[in-house]
């Protein structure tokens, strides 16, 4: 009785001294663990003196006596004690030599963070560019994030040319989002220098039937509901199943456009024996936009004058759509060994497919008149993609000794093949409108061309890959890594290309214990990125090789349920192909490799339960680019702060209320091809966006949110070039949730 006591004590509390936070999460589960542990902590403390005073007997009543709790490592509020993100290594966030930024399911139901654009916008050191209505895209540190996994398994890179609504999917079922800024090759394979992130999906984790039942209201008539229920499969709990669907619809404050969307979620988790445990799963997303934008609004009229178009007016015709659909099929097997190793294989099969009938105003060189709208035409485009997606990763990972002292290894191997496709329509030439300023969405919808292919693709990588880490002494540890890369790439786009490239990634980190609370660190990572650019040779340019250099702070307070960082960074891109002067009769562009572009500067971050009752996360970033010719990426912004709070009243238990501010410095377009007499660059100014929220706990099972984002309905431009895409005005939404 009193080993297993201990060891479920072992599993629920981290340590002895347990602080006060702990007694007041907005989680009822999460208050009746803590509570149980501690209780149990008493319990043990007493049959300690009852084995003093009984006879042999007494131990047969002390077996009635049960614990329950859950692992304390996992999601506490907005932190997270321990992540395998960055290096396939189970680290606390102290433990990692590189900028981690980890949003949890808390904070997600808390900021309303629906979307994976919702949660990637309000990440430190992330900003976000809305290429129009339903296209997204996330920059770090001035380089384009284009790295994403799912439950740790790489996919292969995002092609900027072609978008299949990542920035759509919906976020309930993830049980966590974990960013890992600078370069992350390690883990990731190829991709680019400024950030890495995984998905983690739910589980299902319960071994009771359990689950809630949500109804969501907001602006612009926006209305959706979402289930999720985890049920036990047999009458020991061995096999549980959880679902997770929701259906949404409306929510679009531009004119004429309307947005559906619906989800499902289903996964299996078996206990096959006491240490081996099988999950499959199945994601399905279907989204669907009618009057979507393609492109923007004019940044000036004609006569030079800048533009000042309602938020609501759209350049979207009213036949055009955008429609998104993602299958995702994943199975994981984790077997844990008797001397603490383990060992985990996680494969996935993906498809996806992009429809959008478009078109957009040619703003260039054809610029409304003020003062009849006369002067635009529209380009057409019906695009449709296929992508298909096949992933496997093995790992197994444990401790051992070395030289007198515990160290921990984790190997690998990975493999991962995408095959895209793609093809296209439209209508011969421009076609105009009688009024721009005042169009209501008529447009011509005859004259499709048939639909041929316009490009087609294929992607493989196959990887192994290592990382120990070695404890030099009890206060300095030493993180060493590499990924050995082999990948091959097909593109057939009006003639046909491959290539192949063998990539060595290598990883290093040092990591100081300074006491208990603080460590610094330092780190080198790289990350590798094949080119299609050809010299004049003909050969293919290596590929891009993005380096990280990084130092800084980390601490974790109150036995990590908060967690600080502070990092100073370079990242430089070498082999970065640079246009070659031309020469007479020359019809083709030749490139050279160059160190081109090197971005430094630094990260604040702390995240966690700063007291009793206040949860909160605040971060800042600001950072400098050049290229080898000038700046780099203006239209990014330098600097970033984000902070969101909520706050459990004290004299009024059910009540939680928070809030928070998003800002960021100013954009710059630059070099812009406009007529004669228009300005050639276009300045978006600062701006800061303030976000309320707040809950009503009715009692155990019922709740009604409520959040408000843009408070003050600042009016600006989220993205800036040839055309400016409006950011969405204030707004408000309003869940009731029910849980049993």
């Amino acid at each position: 009785m009193k080993t297993s006591l201990l060891h479920a004590l072992n599993t629920a509390l981290p340590s002895t001294s347990m602080p006060s936070q702990l007694f007041t999460k907005s989680s009822p589960s999460f208050r009746e663990a803590t509570f149980t542990a501690i209780l149990s902590t008493s319990l043990l403390a007493s049959t300690g003196v009852v084995a003093q005073t009984t006879d042999a007997a007494s131990p047969e009543a002390l077996e009635t006596v049960t614990v329950t709790g859950e692992n304390l490592y996992d999601n506490v509020g907005y932190t997270r004690r321990t992540t395998s993100a960055g290096t396939g290594l189970t680290l606390s966030q102290k433990e990692l030599p590189q900028a981690i930024s980890i949003v949890t399911e808390q904070r997600m139901q808390d900021q309303n963070l629906d979307t994976v654009e919702a949660v990637l916008s309000n990440i430190t050191g992330i900003s976000t560019r809305n290429v129009d209505s339903d296209r997204v895209g996330f920059s770090s540190r001035g380089f384009r994030i284009n790295s994403f996994q799912y439950d740790g398994i790489p996919t292969l890179n995002t092609d900027n040319r072609w978008y299949f609504g990542e920035g759509r999917l919906n976020t309930a079922i993830y049980d966590r989002v974990e960013v890992i800024r600078g370069a992350n090759g390690l883990v990731s394979g190829s991709g680019n220098p400024g950030a890495s992130v995984n998905f983690v999906r739910k589980h299902a984790e319960s071994r009771e039937f359990t689950g809630s039942v949500s109804g969501t209201l907001g602006s612009w008539d926006k209305r959706g509901t979402t289930v999720d229920i985890t049920t036990p499969l047999t009458a020991s709990g061995d096999v549980r199943a959880r679902f997770i669907g929701g259906y949404e619809e409306g929510g679009a404050h531009l004119d004429r456009q309307d947005k559906r969307s619906t989800f499902g979620y289903g996964v299996i988790d078996a206990d096959v024996t006491d240490a081996t445990t099988l999950s499959l799963g199945f994601d399905y997303q279907d989204s669907h936009t009618s009057s979507p934008t393609w492109g923007g609004l004019p940044l000036w009229f004609s006569d030079g004058t800048p533009t000042n178009y309602s938020r609501s007016f759209s350049v979207a015709p009213d036949w055009s759509y955008y429609d998104f659909k993602s299958e995702k099929v994943f199975a994981e097997i984790n077997h844990r060994f008797a001397n603490d190793w383990q060992a985990r294989v996680v494969g996935t099969h993906e498809k996806t497919d992009m429809d959008g009938k478009l078109a957009y105003p040619y703003v260039e060189g054809m610029l409304p008149n003020q003062m009849d709208g006369s002067g635009v035409g529209f380009y057409t485009g019906w695009n449709k993609g296929h992508r298909k997606v096949n992933s496997v990763d093995a790992q197994v990972s444990g401790p051992f000794e070395l030289l007198g002292r515990e160290h921990e290894l984790v190997v690998g191997g990975s493999y991962s093949d995408q095959k895209n496709n793609y093809e296209n329509s439209f209508i011969d030439g421009l076609f105009t409108v009688d009024d721009f300023n005042n169009w209501g969405g008529s447009a011509p919808n005859e004259g499709w061309s048939e639909f041929t292919p316009s490009e087609a693709s294929s992607t493989r990588q196959k990887a192994v890959y290592t990382a120990s880490r070695f404890s030099l002494a009890d206060p300095l540890t030493l993180i060493l890594g590499a990924r050995y890369t082999e990948w091959d790439g097909m593109t057939l786009f009006r003639s046909l290309d491959s290539q192949s490239k063998h990539e060595v990634t290598p990883y290093g980190g040092l990591v100081y214990d300074l006491n208990d609370t603080y460590s610094a660190f330092a780190s080198y990572t790289e990350i590798f990125e094949p080119q299609n650019y050809r010299d004049a040779s003909g050969a293919y340019l290596d590929p891009v090789v993005g380096k990280n250099y990084e130092t800084g702070l980390k601490a974790a307070w109150l036995n990590g349920l908060v967690n600080g960082s502070f990092s100073v960074f370079r990242i430089e891109q070498d082999n970065v192909a640079m246009a070659d002067p031309g020469l007479p009769g020359q019809t083709e562009t030749y490139y050279s490799a160059a160190s081109g572009v090197a971005s430094e500067g630094f990260e604040v971050e702390l995240s966690g339960a700063v007291t009793d009752d206040l949860d909160m996360t605040i971060g800042y970033s600001h950072f400098t680019a050049k290229a080898k010719e000038g700046t780099f990426n203006t239209n990014q912004p330098r600097s970033l702060f984000n902070l969101f709070a909520s706050y459990n009243v004290p004299q009024k238990r059910e009540l939680t209320i928070g809030g928070g501010v998003n800002w960021q410095s100013s954009l710059l377009a630059s070099d812009l091809t406009t007529p004669a007499g228009i300005p050639t660059e276009y300045e978006q100014g600062s701006y800061m966006l303030a976000n309320l929220f707040g809950r009503y706990q009715f009692n155990q099972d019922l709740s009604l949110q409520v959040n408000i984002k843009n408070l003050f309905d600042e009016k600006y431009y989220s993205n800036v070039g040839g055309y400016g895409v409006y950011g969405e005005p204030a707004s408000i939404s309003s869940t009731l949730r029910y849980s049993f």
